[in-house]
């Protein structure tokens, strides 16, 4: 079944899972891990391969397409069995290290099930690192093998051990992983951006995986026996799989036959208008920036975009204004567009706000999860207190390191600082090693981009602060915005809803968009140190 212009024929396929017998339940109970007591389902699976156990039930159905090629759910079993079968072969053993080096493919998706299979640990490493960064990971986590495509193996060191990329689907034996053992070996090792510094190697537990996929599958009312034949989706897979929100798709797009359709390369917003075209994509799970430039794209109303049903949108803050865009620009999608809140080392998301919820709220993150426990800290002087999150999906720790934001009571020391309202929504109002200290007083570059995008004909803004010889620091924004606009006319729309202080002093307003980062959102560490840069080399022209 190959891609079409009238989109795939949903076909589930022979049924080959006694899903009568399947109960992953709803009811919570208190366990303690390692002395730390946490929220847990009673009847969970235990194994991250039981995903794919399940995945039989969608058969010949297409689960990954990518330009031509297409893998169905049948050959995603095949393949995987065949390279876990290799694995062996080649002698890595469970717990040992495996990195995966590539960008969205059906074979990087192979190779992690594989992975699983024999209960080997993935380590999902960033295709945008450099050749350093990469020999840095290499390094420290010392892998049995590393699975890397044309452009990752031409960067692997010459020392390292790699295994051929492809993959072969050619049905064999499958494997029965289901007690290959416990839930608390890690299932896969993922880092963090490195925005603040080096990146860390964060452990996740099959545990911590299962808990995160099976609290969207309870919420959504989509858990394994509530199914049907006809359940899932055409969905558009635009954020990297080694992110930590890759993982957790899927898990969830083998339980519920979900097709995944991926572009050739890096996020391209005229690609994804295409592909949406062409594929009938229903569903888009995206960041707010990819979403902002698919808007602003000059094909957008050259495009049927009529089977874009739904949006979800997280990483970022969704503002009003966003909202007010993609109900004009994409009016198939439901008005209502949920979103959510996580970081790598709380296993992703940890807070879902509904459709409603967005709409009537623009700009939370939503309830904690039904196994998520919210704190916040009060951090006098700032702009609300730290969010704390106890979880069953947080990282059993980071790799080759005792340092952790976990407490020894398990709470997760985010570092966001934010609050809780009255409805139980979480709001956050920026992050505590952000804040720019000006003259004495806090101001949380959050908020101040916050109430810039509120503002008619801005389309993306970053604030953050720079050197002042008397104040100690300043208030810088970069803006984007199509239309013509002055720093006047933008600090006089900002008085009006941040305090004077508050309102930047130094501006950059462009129309070229802003750089983004391999999860598609803004790239502000590249923005901040450009325009840092940029400040300097005029001081210094200045004095000359």
């Amino acid at each position: 079944m190959g891609p079409s212009g009238a989109g795939f024929r949903r076909e589930a396929g022979i049924n080959t899972v006694p899903h009568a017998a399947i109960h992953w339940g709803k009811d919570i109970a208190v366990e303690h891990i390692r002395g730390v007591p946490f929220r847990l389902y009673s009847e969970r699976p235990r194994r991250v391969t039981e995903f794919l156990t399940l995945s039989a039930r969608w058969g010949a159905r297409a689960h990954v397409v990518q330009g031509e090629r297409v893998l169905s759910f049948d050959g995603l079993r095949h393949a995987s069995a065949a390279k876990a079968r290799l694995l062996s072969a080649n002698g890595i053993m469970r717990g040992e290290r495996v990195f995966l080096l590539g960008w969205n493919s059906p074979e990087w998706i192979v190779n992690f099930w594989a992975c699983q299979l024999i209960g080997a640990v993935p380590v999902l490493a960033n295709a945008w690192w450099s050749e350093g960064e990469l020999a840095d990971a290499l390094n420290r986590l010392q892998p049995a093998m590393t699975f890397a495509d044309a452009r990752g193996a031409a960067r692997v060191p010459a020392q390292w051990r790699c295994g051929a990329w492809g993959i072969d689907t050619t049905p064999v034996p499958e494997i029965d992983a289901t007690n290959n053992g416990s839930e608390e070996d890690p299932a896969l090792i993922i880092f963090t951006s490195g925005t603040g510094g080096r990146p860390k190697a964060v452990i996740h537990s099959h545990r911590a995986l299962i808990a995160g996929a099976q609290m969207l599958l309870h919420i959504t009312r989509q858990l394994p026996q509530q199914l049907t034949d006809a359940s899932g989706d055409i969905a558009l897979q635009t954020g990297p799989l080694f992110h930590i929100g890759g993982a957790g798709m899927l898990l969830r797009s083998a339980v519920l036959g979900n097709t995944l359709v991926m572009p050739a390369g890096k996020f391209d917003p005229g690609e994804a208008l295409a592909l949406i075209e062409r594929h009938k994509i229903v569903r888009w799970p995206a960041v707010p920036t990819m979403v902002s430039r698919v808007l602003d794209h000059p094909d957008l109303h050259r495009r049927d975009l009529a089977s874009l049903a739904a949006l979800t949108l997280g990483g970022a803050p969704i503002h009003a204004e966003l909202l007010a865009r993609i109900r004009a620009g994409l009016p198939g999608v439901s008005a209502r567009i949920p979103t959510g809140y996580g970081l790598t080392e709380s296993g992703s998301q940890v807070t879902a706000a509904s459709g409603a919820d967005t709409a009537k709220k623009p700009g939370a993150c939503g309830r904690a999860l039904p196994c998520v426990e919210l704190n916040i800290l009060p951090r006098p002087g700032l702009p609300g207190g730290e969010v704390l999150v106890r979880t069953p999906t947080q990282m059993t720790g980071y790799y080759g390191t005792d340092e952790s934001p976990i407490d020894a009571e398990g709470w997760i020391h985010t570092g966001d600082l934010g609050h809780v309202d009255e409805d139980g929504q979480l709001w956050i109002t920026g992050r505590s090693k952000e804040i720019i200290i000006r003259g004495g007083e806090n101001i949380a570059p959050a908020a101040v981009e916050c109430a810039l995008a509120a503002v008619p004909g801005v389309a993306e803004a970053v604030v953050f602060g720079v050197p002042h010889a008397d104040l100690g620091e300043e208030v810088m924004a970069v803006v984007v915005t199509p239309v013509e606009i002055t720093v006047a006319q933008l600090q006089n729309a900002l008085r009006a809803s941040i305090a004077s202080f508050a309102v930047p002093s130094r501006w950059r307003i462009q129309r070229e968009p802003l750089p983004i980062n391999h999860t598609g959102k803004v790239d502000k560490p590249a923005v901040v140190a450009q325009a840092r840069a940029a400040l300097a080399s005029a001081a210094i022209r200045e004095q000359a």
